[in-house]
């Protein structure tokens, strides 16, 4: 029977990885905000439309259980991306009382254009790796300076 993975892992590297992801999406957060600023589109609103962007569509019952709010608040976030042009309702083609959401070709151009400048920003701060950065806590802390630094 082989070892599972995370068997080879001691509660310091485990601790140092949650670390790293803590600062990493830190900075990643802050590399979001102008862009989502000029755009009017809050990090929740970004998020559904992040997740959108991997579905064919969702029920109004179903973004509210994903995001963690009611049914109303989340109608209140699919009517605000809808008035941006970055999602569009339609009735259910077996239920025409239901309602589901898809994005947009403009909204997956947003959600593109983010994660490209994610990936952008992280490959330049990897590329120079510091002599501080001997591991994934101090990693993630480099990153997370860089990014408040040119931000």
């Amino acid at each position: 029977m082989s070892a599972h993975p995370s068997d080879k892992l001691s509660h310091t590297d485990v601790q140092n990885l949650a670390d790293f992801v803590l600062f990493s999406q830190r900075s990643c957060i802050l590399r979001l905000s102008p862009v989502l600023n000029q755009g009017r589109v809050s990090y929740p609103q970004f998020f559904l439309l992040a997740y959108l962007a991997e579905e064919d569509c969702l029920s109004m019952s179903n973004i509210a259980k994903m995001m963690g709010h009611s049914t109303a608040a989340a109608t209140g976030m699919v009517d605000k991306l809808e008035e941006l042009g970055h999602l569009r309702r339609n009735t259910a083609a077996a239920d025409r009382r239901k309602i589901v959401v898809r994005i947009t070709e403009q909204g997956r151009a947003l959600v593109q254009q983010m994660r490209n400048n994610i990936a952008q920003d992280l490959a330049r701060m990897m590329a120079h790796p510091s002599p501080e950065s001997d591991n994934l806590l101090e990693t993630g802390k480099l990153l997370h300076r860089r990014s408040v630094r040119e931000h």
